[in-house]
């Protein structure tokens, strides 16, 4: 059969599927019934058969677990906490030691259970320090990557504006992670995109990787064998005020969407971005590198696979 008669597959490695909105809840108040299962089940309809769903602090990644143990060998969840929640340690009822404890017990049983296959969302974001200062940061930062060196998981990165800090903090630990880390949501430059693949992280590409000129540029010049798919949903649809939609045209088409005032059972809800929508993201990568959309979605499988596990066998 001709590669164009392959189903193509995806894994999703962002996904915020803990998000209230994916169970009908917008700012606290409820807009339409919980349709997380719909969510995941048009994912699978379209290929994505991996659904990575992103822990931001303690309290999310238990929840991502609790995602994961619910939807066995399709979801997998990642623990840390995001650097816009570092302050979470130092206000820690019982002190921020205690929190570092207990995130380390939840990875590392998560991990031995398979429903955890990445540690963090973890990083620095000098963007939004009003959240989190930056000695917060940088401080439990440090802490995590050690927690995550101990204990052998690959990272779950994020770096916004703070690339000479995170780039010092990751480097003399890499060595000690075969497997690595992929820095996700990526929307830096093309001198930061070659510095990271030069220490030999991956790349997660998603709609807010794809706005502008400049960044179509930089997902041009990025390495396939160091690139992983993401929608990091509900935000990061590509929109179309964005460089990349004019890519997407012949990517499938997605199911009907509504306002979600106005949602229908098996809809889209306007302005939540899903999994099912990943299809772009490989397709605007295929149209900007000139190569298929079949090997966009092989090598970037593999590449999550082989980071990741996924409960798959790793591609040789």
């Amino acid at each position: 059969m001709g590669s164009s008669d392959r189903k193509l597959r995806y894994a999703d490695v962002a996904i915020n599927l803990g998000d209230p909105v994916f169970t009908g809840v917008y700012h606290g108040k409820r807009a339409h019934e919980d349709d997380l299962n719909d969510i995941i089940q048009r994912a699978l309809e379209a290929g994505c058969e991996k659904l990575m769903v992103t822990g931001s602090d303690l309290v999310e990644s238990r929840h991502a677990v609790q995602i994961a143990r619910n939807h066995p060998g399709i979801c997998y969840a990642t623990v840390g906490v995001h650097p816009c929640q570092a302050k979470l340690f130092d206000s820690y009822p019982e002190g921020p030691e205690k929190m570092l404890e207990e995130i380390r017990a939840l990875a590392l049983e998560a991990k031995e259970s398979g429903h955890a296959t990445a540690f963090g969302e973890i990083g620095l974001d000098y963007d939004r320090l009003f959240l989190s200062p930056k000695d917060q940061q940088l401080k439990y930062f440090e802490a995590q990557l050690d927690i995550a060196v101990e204990i052998q998981m690959p990272l779950f990165l994020h770096s916004r504006a703070a690339s000479e800090d995170f780039e010092k903090l990751l480097m003399p630990r890499l060595a000690k992670l075969p497997k690595g880390g992929l820095v996700h949501s990526f929307t830096g430059t093309m001198e930061e995109m070659e510095r990271l693949v030069a220490l030999g992280l991956d790349i997660g590409v998603n709609g807010c990787s794809l706005k502008t000129e400049e960044n179509l540029a930089v997902v041009k010049a990025m390495p396939l064998e160091r690139i992983q798919i993401e929608t990091d949903g509900p935000w990061c649809e590509i929109r179309p005020s964005h460089a990349s939609f004019k890519y997407i045209e012949e990517a499938p088409a997605l199911p009907k969407a509504f306002k979600k005032e106005r949602w229908q059972k098996g809809c889209m809800v306007k302005g939540r971005n899903e999994s099912v929508t990943i299809s772009r993201v490989a397709q605007v990568i295929a149209k900007i590198k000139g190569i298929t959309v079949e090997e966009v979605c092989e090598v970037a499988w593999n590449n999550s696979i082989r980071m990741f596990g996924l409960g798959e066998e790793v591609p040789p």
